[in-house]
């Protein structure tokens, strides 16, 4: 079965206060970066941290991965795209930043992020239903 995965793509400029004495991104701001484009893409769902809260559940990250094939430099215009890979009792997010002008990948990663009953503070098993309903033209 062929499966549509969400993505969305955002792009920015590397700020001046981002880069270290070399003038790469300081490793740790790419964290920033994939949760920029995180945003941006829980939006496009209709599932942000506010409707998350609101459904009764918060979605902790429980697990962070970043490779750095290359350097993101100060000014270098940058795409920063997050797509959906698996939402079976998790949200598992795939991240790669780009560099605009040339299209080479300079970062990639993942986050896996699961889903807790904000009630009882135990994490759910399976999906929300209210994430599944947002998702189910997917399959």
């Amino acid at each position: 079965m062929n499966v549509t995965r969400p993505s969305a793509t955002v792009e920015m400029d590397v700020p001046f206060h981002d880069v270290d004495m070399m003038n790469i991104v300081w490793h740790g701001h790419y964290a920033r970066y994939f949760e920029i484009a995180r945003c941006a893409l829980l939006d496009q769902l209709d599932y942000n941290y506010l409707q998350m809260k609101a459904s009764g559940h918060e979605w902790p990250v429980v697990d962070l991965r970043i490779r750095y094939p290359g350097p993101a430099r100060f000014g270098q215009r940058l795409t920063i795209t997050a797509t959906l890979t698996d939402w079976d009792g998790r949200l598992r997010i795939a991240y790669e930043v780009r560099d605009k002008a040339t299209g080479s990948r300079l970062t990639r990663g993942h986050s896996v992020q699961v889903p807790v009953d904000i009630a009882t503070g135990e994490r759910r098993l399976c999906t929300p239903p209210d994430l599944l309903a947002r998702l189910e033209h997917l399959s």
